[in-house]
């Protein structure tokens, strides 16, 4: 396998700082959604190549900035990788103890994921700490105790993480590791760890999210001794050594309520494959509420039947409640529906910011804190808006189709960390919307016709 990072930039969507989104509102939407693969799943999976010195081949892997961000980390860390389409071939047998470049950790918080499969299997760890999106402090000392319970030496000094295993195997050893919290990622991180440790690790109060499934299936699949994964408590026997898979990463349970609700907010009846209906318990049962229907077609497939919108209560869980990863576009729902609805935020404490760019566009919002109440218009009004994170980006994109009159979405670079060609699946819809560079300029008042769509 030879490193080809040329193919993985050009496959994702282009890095959005000189681009800006235009889209005209009124239009219903019909026609078959493809889901791509789960983003939050990619990630850690890559993540986890790194237990493994044999060759790894990743199937149904999103061409998305984030994903193209974290093959360079495994690059610097010395991993070969090929992208040909939405598959991704990987060996991370000459791995070396050098430490990623913090320009691109700080800019995607699953390079932090790269600690756990580190330590396992090299004895020793220098991570920076991560960045991402501005939603929450959401601190790494869970990942750190966790690690410290299974016989890891950790110290912070000067914004990195350095970890090493003492004793002469440099072995981690298993240990009973309670949570604080159900985080996804110290649940990942501790669960890949515990995989090449000596004796069994109990991961108590885990995280039960459908991408720590997965992660845990792919480590099975190269042998690792797993299991509760999707339950409160998950066991790891530590193996010696990992061998080679060919793995394929789940459906993107968010991109697949995003177009859920982009059915729902525009009245329109659109199927979607492939999903997994279960992951998406929590979204189905909040759209039955608010008014839309939605119909298992296949084991795989799902259809949304729009009704007529009404108020509802959300508040954010952890999994099986109701996806913070959801909650932005679900209010953009609620604004131009029927009544007064509650939208309670538990999971970070900066994910209301999309509030002020929904008023911008006539929504009725109010927030406290971490409370937001919606009360629903008839109609929202198109209106230049700024995305401040992936999921607000999202619904400022559901609420533009759902205006009177052309919205222009600024600050891309967020949409392209989570979504694979958006713009294109919501034009094969029917949407009408385009993607051009700043420079080119065209009134407020702008309709398609004037514009370079065609």
């Amino acid at each position: 396998m030879t490193l080809s990072l040329d193919r993985i930039q050009t496959s994702a969507t282009p890095q959005g700082d000189n681009a800006v989104l235009r889209l005209w509102g009124g239009s219903s939407l019909k026609g078959h959604v493809k889901i791509s693969g789960a983003k939050n799943a990619a990630l850690v999976v890559m993540a986890g190549v790194l237990l493994c010195p044999q060759d790894c081949r990743l199937r149904n892997v999103p061409a998305l900035v984030d994903v193209e961000r974290m093959a360079q980390i495994l690059t610097a860390l010395g991993v070969k990788l090929d992208r040909q389409g939405n598959i991704l071939d990987l060996n991370a047998e000459h791995i070396g103890h050098s430490q990623a470049p913090y320009e691109l950790v700080s800019q995607l918080r699953a390079s932090f994921f790269a600690i756990g499969p580190l330590l396992a299997r090299l004895g020793s760890a220098r991570v920076p700490l991560p960045g991402g999106c501005a939603i929450g402090a959401r601190p790494v000392e869970l990942h750190v105790r966790g690690l410290q319970a299974m016989g890891a030496d950790v110290r912070i000094e000067g914004g990195v993480v350095h970890a090493e295993v003492p004793g002469r195997n440099s072995r981690l050893k298993g240990a009973k590791i309670h949570l604080d919290y159900p985080s996804v990622g110290a649940t990942e991180t501790l669960m890949m760890a515990a995989t090449l440790a000596d004796g069994e690790t109990y991961i108590e109060n885990a995280a039960q999210e459908p991408e720590v499934v997965d992660l845990a299936n792919f480590c099975r699949s190269m042998g690792a001794r797993i299991q509760g994964a999707g339950t409160k408590t998950i066991v790891i026997s530590g193996v010696p050594s990992l061998h080679g898979t060919d793995y394929s990463i789940i459906p993107d349970r968010i991109e697949a309520g995003t177009f859920m609700v982009a059915g729902a907010i525009t009245h329109s009846e659109l199927t979607l494959s492939p999903v997994v209906p279960d992951h998406l318990s929590a979204a189905i049962a909040k759209l039955r509420e608010i008014g839309s229907q939605t119909i298992v077609e296949a084991p795989d497939c799902l259809r949304i039947v729009p009704g007529q919108n009404r108020a509802a209560d959300i508040e954010t869980l952890p999994y099986p409640g109701f996806p913070t990863d959801m909650q932005a576009q679900f209010m953009a729902l609620l604004t131009v529906s029927e009544g007064s609805s509650t939208i309670s935020e538990t999971v970070f404490e900066n994910r209301l910011r999309h509030v002020a760019e929904l008023q911008r566009m006539g929504a009725d919002i109010r927030v406290k804190g971490n409370i937001a109440i919606v009360r629903g218009v008839p109609k929202l009004s198109g209106a230049p808006v700024l995305a401040t994170d992936l999921r607000a980006s999202a619904a400022l994109v559901l609420a533009g189709l759902a205006a009177d009159g052309m919205t222009t979405i600024k600050d891309l670079k967020h949409l392209d960390r989570g979504y694979e060609n958006l713009t294109a699946k919501m034009q094969q819809l029917g949407a009408k919307m385009e993607r051009v560079t700043q420079d080119v300029e065209v009134s407020e008042n702008a309709t398609p016709e004037e514009s370079t769509l065609k």
